[in-house]
């Protein structure tokens, strides 16, 4: 019996704010479709971002669109690279 299998497209997001939590790169994200999930890194001892974090889209085309322009946010320019399977 086959089961189906569900691509994920997941975009590796830094130079975000030090205000940035995964609430706010999701919304930002979000204008280019829905995401399936959305996680700042922060660092454990300081409680402070650690400057990147992950997105992931369940559709190609949005995780492409996504990948193009310039992105800031909060007056930083954020750059965002695929991550390989």
């Amino acid at each position: 019996m086959a089961t189906a299998v569900k691509s994920f497209y997941k975009l590796f997001v830094y130079n975000l704010p030090w205000t940035t939590n995964s609430a706010k790169l999701r919304n930002y994200f979000s204008k280019f479709g829905q995401l399936s999930s959305a996680n700042v890194v922060f660092d454990k001892n300081t409680g402070l971002t650690r400057g990147y974090g992950f997105i992931v889209f369940n559709n190609k085309v949005e995780f492409e669109e996504a990948q193009k322009g310039k992105h800031t946010l909060e007056g930083n320019v954020l750059f965002v690279e695929p991550v390989s399977s």
